[in-house]
């Protein structure tokens, strides 16, 4: 290493340990933090609400899903305290061996006896009585790898062999390693990721649109290579016409969303969570929502995540060096492309794609890597207080 390139290195870790010292002084964003732990009490009330009569017939305790949110709860709390207090500088040092870990677990839950297979996909390790979903935790690996790859390449972001085509090959790898589950929904998250990703660093647009109308042909051929996908596109176009088979889970989605009304049934009044909307306590909690609390309930819940994500895009642009930035913008995309996807499947304007709603779906692994993001989003406006500046936003 060249003694210029020495010099810059300390500079950065002065700027690092500065930035950590911010952390204590300027604290977390307020605002963020209040909405995080409002929408996991309403979650948790939620879960409860969808999964109690479903719960006793099933394990003969109503409490049984709530009770185990509740630890899921407690153990995302755990991990959004210890990645705030890590801090996420310390994340350039961790990026590849996350990346690589996350890889190894994508294998790993792929092998015979090991992988959990549960709805005909193969996504959990199973340790004694808890499962891990190791593509929840590859989400948020991606987005830190990128932050790390981006911003020591940000000279070279424009070339092809070194600013683009690495990411493409890294993002491809993890997509197979999900395909292969199969989990579509959260190949195509990673996908728009990297997409948002490399546009807001600067890679040239025409790189960004042919890889993206080259994956439209891959994609149709995942689709209509899977009977199983092509029957959920199937449903998605006509549910009605496909309304006791194929079209049943969005038909009932759709009366039970439209069934409250402006301000709902009532707090545990909805009646399709009573065996006639299938995974009413997870991927289709939304519905709940909709048909308790009606059109006002979902709307506000809508506005919440609003302001999480204008928060999250806020500290993006305060944070203290391009790092922290591009690590802010991914999380934040990454949890506003859940939302809305999660959101548009349950109202019929996406095709199922089987993933959760942040703060509310019941589901352990979800809601860890969530507050993991959240801890992390929380240290770097902490760290970015008030700052607005572009002059801070380096890397060696």
């Amino acid at each position: 290493m060249s003694r210029k390139r020495k010099k810059e290195a300390a500079g950065e870790r002065q700027r690092h340990l500065a930035a950590g010292a911010a952390v204590a002084a300027g604290g977390p964003d307020p605002l963020l933090l209040f909405c995080v732990i409002a929408l996991s009490a309403c979650g948790l009330v939620m879960v409860y609400s969808a999964s109690a009569v479903y719960a006793q017939a099933k394990t003969g305790d109503s409490m049984y899903f709530f009770k185990h949110q509740l630890v899921n709860l407690a153990l995302g709390i755990t991990a959004m305290i210890a990645a705030y207090r890590v801090g996420y500088q310390r994340l350039v040092h961790y990026a590849y061996p996350l990346l690589l870990f996350t890889m190894v677990l994508l294998v790993v839950v792929l092998v015979p006896g090991i992988g959990s297979r549960a709805g005909g996909s193969s996504r959990w390790i199973k340790l004694g009585g808890f499962g891990f979903q190791p593509g929840e935790l590859a989400k948020v690996a991606f987005v830190i790898y990128l932050a790390c790859s981006l911003t020591r390449k940000r000279a070279r972001i424009k070339a092809f062999g070194k600013g683009f085509l690495p990411h493409l090959l890294v993002s491809g790898v993890l997509i197979v390693l999900l395909l292969g589950q199969p989990d579509f929904g959260t190949a195509a998250v990673l996908t728009l990721l990297l997409f948002f990703m490399l546009f807001v660093a600067g890679t040239r647009i025409s790189y960004i649109v042919t890889a993206a109308l080259l994956a439209i042909p891959m994609a149709y051929g995942l689709i209509a290579g899977s009977a199983y996908r092509m029957r959920r596109l199937l449903a998605f176009l006509d549910p009605w016409a496909h309304r006791q088979d194929i079209g049943y889970q969005i038909s009932e989605s759709l009366m039970s969303f439209g069934s409250g009304g402006l301000f709902g049934m009532g707090l545990g009044e909805g009646k399709h969570k009573l065996f006639f909307l299938p995974a009413a306590h997870t991927d289709f909690i939304y519905s709940i929502v909709g048909e308790e609390l009606g059109i006002a309930g979902a709307l506000a819940l809508m506005i919440v995540f609003g302001i999480v994500i204008y928060r999250g895009m806020r500290i993006a642009l305060r944070a203290p060096d391009l790092f922290g930035s591009y690590v802010a913008f991914g999380l934040t995309m990454l949890l506003g492309l859940q939302t809305l996807i999660n959101m548009g499947v349950v109202t019929g304007m996406l095709p199922t794609k089987g993933l959760t709603l942040p703060f509310f779906s019941y589901g352990g692994s979800s809601l860890i890597c969530t507050f993991l993001a959240i801890g992390i989003l929380l240290n770097i406006s902490a760290a970015g207080g008030d700052n607005t500046s572009d002059a801070k936003l380096t890397w060696p």
